[in-house]
């Protein structure tokens, strides 16, 4: 059963995406799901449903029409980056560059990562969850599934796609497993992935990163033709499974 709820945090209100598992479904914990930098789009909504059919009580919260991205805008924000036309692509730098702008912000962090410890509230006090939380995201929902992890000890299992952790996250806060995947096509997060895990062995995390060969960014994405890699988006789905159910 899918919903919408309203859940609060520091200034404002934010809404959710609630997914329970199938009445008689048992339930093996709560999940945060948390959305790319495109929004809470229909992929992320299709993949808590799919994280629902196998126990979990999911929660992806809406962050980032906060500050203007709603799935509607993000979805033309990602047709103007992936455009065939060379020209669609340069004139959209500008609108590119000026939506993206406000969720780079240090308070804009602050308060996502609020609105994530109240995620892990919400989830908390759902029926049959007692206590075991994890928490997934995809690209900027990766990095900030990092944040989380540092923010909120309750969070038991880690597993971002494609993210990185964000500064100013203290690594020694870390308590739970973490498990990441990376595409090795994907530079960005390639160049920056041996300090993240020399930083993560100095601070005794339990850090395991997976990299997919011939993989890029969104590699998981089954609604974007361009990045979507199936064979490595099946394997990360059936290990995401197993590390979450034997960790939370």
């Amino acid at each position: 059963m899918r919903e919408t709820i309203e859940l609060h945090s520091g200034d404002g209100a934010f809404e959710a995406c609630l997914v329970r598992p199938a009445s008689g479904t048992p339930v093996k914990g709560g999940l945060v799901v948390i959305h790319e930098i495109w929004g809470l789009a229909d992929h992320i909504k299709d993949v808590s449903e799919r994280f629902a059919a196998h126990g979990y009580v999911v929660l992806a919260p809406d962050l980032l029409s906060r500050v203007g991205i709603t799935a509607h805008l993000g979805a033309e924000l990602q047709a103007i980056m992936h455009s065939p036309d060379d020209k669609v692509r340069s004139d959209g730098q500008p609108m590119l560059r000026e939506a993206m702008a406000p969720s780079r912000s240090p308070e804009f962090a602050a308060w996502a990562v609020s609105a994530l410890i109240s995620c892990v509230d919400h989830l908390a006090a759902q029926e049959g969850v007692d206590g075991h939380v994890a928490v997934t995201g995809f690209c900027f929902g990766g990095s900030f599934s990092f944040a989380l992890s540092a923010a909120d000890p309750r969070v038991r299992a880690v597993v971002p796609f494609y993210g990185t952790p964000p500064p100013p996250t203290d690594f020694s806060r870390i308590s739970a497993p973490i498990l990441a995947f990376y595409g090795d096509q994907d530079e960005r997060l390639m160049s920056s992935l041996p300090d993240v895990v020399e930083r993560m062995a100095t601070a005794g995390v339990d850090f395991t990163p997976i990299v997919y060969k011939g993989a890029g960014h969104a590699f998981f994405n089954d609604a974007n033709a361009h990045a979507y890699e199936p064979d490595a988006a099946a394997d990360s789905w059936q290990r995401a499974l197993e590390f979450i159910e034997a960790n939370i």
